[in-house]
């Protein structure tokens, strides 16, 4: 007697949409070039940066964060599986979203009337973009997630010390970052080096898009799928200590926040460099 084996139908993981990549490349585009005033123009954000940053430090530690989400942006608009790529969005979001707030509410510092076209361009450059992306990348974000939602499985899972290590991060760094986003006056005496308060706010919004960037790495759980996180986090460490090497001297060694700023980088450092090894897959794949 035949027998007939119905085959098993394995359904197509979600694809990253053509519009969501092209955005996270536009997006990319934008804060290297933003990067450029603040990494490489540090002195001289009164000319070519929507506002003016009279601390270095301060506009090298905002260079340092555009430029590596930068690297995440890139990256994840490499990936072809949605479940790979989607690190990299809900930060994103939340960033420029926190950002329009505070160019809204600071909108006296920015300018926006500066005498040279350059400057007065550039500023409403930023303002549009701000206006612009968190509208275009927020559709974007709801059309993908309308699509049928198939993961991969989990192959390669992160060891239970490295997600430790990211959970206590992203505590840190939204303990951090909400007050310096609400209250920068009363907060920054705990940063640091002096801050003032739309660049406390500033530096607030971008912890507060790392802490759940860093969260969402624990809750994807597999290395494939944080990928581009993880060539993110550790641009961000290299780029941060050229920052400290190069205006280092801003910082308040007298007291303890600043070698433990030190000592924060120098774990990121190190867990960035292990995050991108290569690593063996496992043979027991996780479920989704």
């Amino acid at each position: 007697m035949n027998t007939r084996v119905t085959p098993t139908i394995t359904p197509a993981v979600t694809p990253t949409t053509t519009g969501m990549r092209r955005m996270l490349v536009v997006a990319a585009g934008l804060v290297a070039t933003v990067g450029v005033s603040l990494f490489l123009l540090t002195e001289q954000t009164d000319v070519y940066f929507a506002w003016t940053i009279a601390s270095p430090m301060t506009a090298a530690f905002l260079g340092a964060a555009y430029w590596s989400s930068a690297v995440l942006e890139l990256w994840a608009a490499r990936e072809r599986a949605w479940a790979n790529a989607r690190v990299a969005v809900p930060a994103v979001l939340l960033f420029t979203v926190l950002m329009l707030v505070v160019t809204l509410v600071h909108a006296e510092r920015f300018h926006f009337d500066a005498p040279l076209l350059i400057t007065r361009l550039g500023t409403w450059f930023w303002l549009a973009v701000y206006a612009g992306v968190p509208v275009i990348l927020g559709f974007f974000f709801v059309l993908q997630l309308q699509l049928p939602h198939v993961d991969p499985p989990r192959h390669m899972p992160l060891p239970l010390w490295a997600r430790g290590i990211f959970i206590v991060q992203s505590a840190v760094l939204f303990v951090l970052g909400l007050p310096l986003l609400l209250v920068p006056a009363a907060a920054a005496p705990f940063w640091p080096w002096p801050l003032t308060p739309l660049a406390g706010r500033a530096v607030g919004a971008w912890l507060l898009a790392l802490s759940v960037a860093g969260a969402h790495v624990v809750w994807e759980n597999d290395r494939r799928r944080v990928r581009s996180a993880a060539a993110s986090y550790l641009a961000l460490a290299l780029l941060q200590l050229v920052a400290l090497a190069r205006y280092g001297a801003e910082l308040r060694w007298a007291e303890p926040n600043a070698w433990l700023y030190l000592a924060y980088l120098l774990v990121m450092l190190a867990f960035g460099v292990y995050l991108n090894l290569p690593q063996r897959e496992r043979q027991r794949a996780v479920p989704a």
